[in-house]
């Protein structure tokens, strides 16, 4: 699966693990930055991303901070995207299971890179459940 990944400085270290954690996996990364701990402006490497799924130049993107909240949030901001704050695994099945999320955003902060790592792979190995799901994906984009 080809993948994009993005974070700020807040989220540069588990974006790091999180590219060698797929790479291991035979995953392709796409890495949008930022490329240090050095403070940016999220926006600049999280839109890219989002934008990149959005096109499906990439199939999924991961986007990291501190909190994940402003960058879950800059995702959502472009449309086709629908990405989920995942802080434990259930949440990034039922992202999946339930709203097809084709992003997920990871607070740093918030989390240990275990988990983060956890929530990485089960997003990545869980099915669209389809059927009352998509109807109101499609909602979603009917009423944007």
């Amino acid at each position: 699966m080809k993948i994009g990944l993005g974070s700020d400085h807040a989220g540069f270290d588990y974006k790091e693990k999180i590219k060698s954690f797929l790479g291991e996996r035979g995953h392709e990364v796409i890495d949008f930055g930022t490329d240090s701990k050095t403070p940016v402006d999220y926006p600049n490497f999280i839109i890219p991303v989002a934008v990149a799924v959005a096109k499906q130049d990439v199939e999924r993107g991961i986007v990291l901070g501190g909190s994940g909240n402003g960058e879950a949030i800059a995702a959502n901001r472009v449309k086709g995207v629908r990405c989920a704050l995942c802080w434990n695994v259930e949440t990034a099945r039922l992202a999946r299971q339930h709203n097809n999320a084709n992003a997920i955003s990871i607070g740093q902060r918030m989390i240990s890179a275990e988990t983060a790592l956890a929530i990485v792979e089960a997003w990545l190995e869980t099915p669209f459940e389809g059927g009352r799901h998509q109807r109101r994906i499609d909602l979603i984009d009917e009423l944007i």
